[in-house]
């Protein structure tokens, strides 16, 4: 039995763009990608808030982000294979109820290391919705309207990721950490009782069997594989760098000689847009270049932007964060829907490796380079970022020269083609 979940065989007669039915699952949707990031990088702006509060450095306080990030990338594999017997709708569901009551608990934490705690809990309990939500749509939806839904979820995640770290920042500024967590717990809970509401029923679902030694022998095809490995680690990168930058930009924005307040400081996330329509046109740079190269040149974007963010003034970092997330987004979505085309099975399993890897480095590199923080200050951040960016820069090179050698086999493969029909 397949693990595979998010490239399952679409229905016969999936639900077509315009309908009743595409409309409830687009509401269904959106609401859950939105309600999904809000709560996973809602503490992002609280990080300096958090320090105050608890006499923290700013590498413990990024726990509070890094336990759920990391919770998740630990759970995500578990929770595409529990999908697969247990059904799509059901895990979704319960993904986003029990998550927001726990952000609603995080409002009551007495301590750091209870908040944290319930942090890592609601990572866990979120992985349900992005591990699944692909499979579901790959299943109910008609083929022919299968990418406008994709494109709703995606725009759904990109409106949460900003609007939670947003109004959290908002919040805290007027009342407390406490009351921006427990409120978007609230929120997220009405969320969830739409979501619930609104999603079809599933109608393209086969329960499967768990079988570990099927899930062991895709992931070693994966990991085994010429490409595959490399866009992992490139997610890695990408996802660290991007959580460090905003992770400790804050710190920075709100010391002297800036000395923003949070609200303030908060409306940098509004950048976030920005990178979102980047990933939309990645797809037609990849088209015009070739996926490598516009790989590389995306990452030279990012790392671009990142230089610039050590300027003293605040246009020039408003300047540079905005082409930092333009080369962030637009090399995570060549990265990610490169994965998609390179894994000839069990594509669900190498999504979900991917996500693994992602997550694992938003908690892993986001906590080091608080570290560093620690060390240098925003320089020293910068530095092992930009030494990050070289890495992936390194792993495009290597990528294009395997698209290259791919490229090459396949114009082989016609000429011999060729040939022998004119030998016959």
């Amino acid at each position: 039995m397949s693990t595979q979940v998010l490239a399952a065989e679409p229905v016969a007669t999936g639900i077509v763009v315009g309908t009743p039915a595409y409309r409830r699952l687009r509401w269904s949707l959106f609401i859950g990608g939105f309600s999904t990031f809000a709560l996973l990088h809602c503490v992002q702006p609280l990080l300096p808030l958090l320090s105050h509060a608890f006499a923290l450095s700013p590498a413990q306080a990024s726990v509070a982000l890094s336990a759920a990030t990391a919770s998740l990338a630990l759970s995500l594999v578990i929770a595409s294979a529990l999908s697969d017997r247990f059904g799509r709708r059901p895990l979704m569901i319960g993904a986003l109820l029990l998550s927001a009551a726990l952000a609603i608990a995080s409002g009551f934490a007495s301590g750091f290391s209870q908040l944290v705690l319930l942090r890592a809990l609601e990572g866990i309990a979120l992985a349900g919705l992005p591990a699944v939500a692909m499979a579901y749509l790959s299943e109910e939806m008609e083929p022919s309207s299968l990418a406008h839904a994709m494109g709703v979820y995606i725009a759904g995640s990109a409106v949460g990721g900003m609007s939670g770290r947003m109004i959290a920042a908002w919040l805290a500024e007027w009342w407390s950490w406490q009351v921006a967590l427990g409120t978007l717990g609230v929120v997220s809970l009405l969320a969830a009782l739409a979501f619930w509401w609104c999603l079809p029923a599933s109608r393209g679902f086969r329960a499967r069997s768990l079988h570990p030694r099927v899930l062991y022998a895709g992931a070693r095809a994966h990991l085994t594989d010429a490409g595959l490995p490399w866009l992992y680690a490139l997610a890695f990168l990408l996802m660290g760098c991007f959580v460090s930058a905003y992770n400790y930009l804050g710190y920075r924005l709100q010391a002297p000689p800036f000395a923003l307040g949070p609200g303030v400081t908060g409306l940098i996330f509004a950048l976030y847009m920005v990178g979102s329509v980047a990933s939309t046109g990645s797809a037609r740079l990849s088209a015009r270049l070739g996926r490598a190269r516009a790989l590389l040149l995306l990452i030279g974007a990012g790392l671009s932007g990142l230089l610039l963010m050590l300027s003293e003034s605040v246009a020039a970092i408003v300047l540079g964060l905005a082409l930092f997330n333009i080369g962030f987004f637009g090399a995570h979505a060549t990265a990610s829907s490169w994965v998609g085309r390179r894994a000839q099975q069990a594509r669900g399993l190498a999504a979900a490796l991917y996500l693994t890897a992602y997550y694992a480095g938003a908690s892993l590199l986001g906590t080091f380079s608080g570290l560093l923080w620690h060390r240098g200050g925003w320089a020293a951040v910068v530095g092992v970022l930009a030494f990050c960016l070289l890495l992936a820069a390194g792993i495009a090179v290597r990528l294009w020269r395997l698209e290259s050698a791919a490229v090459r086999g396949a114009a082989a493969d016609v000429e011999r083609a060729a040939a022998g029909v004119s030998a016959a």
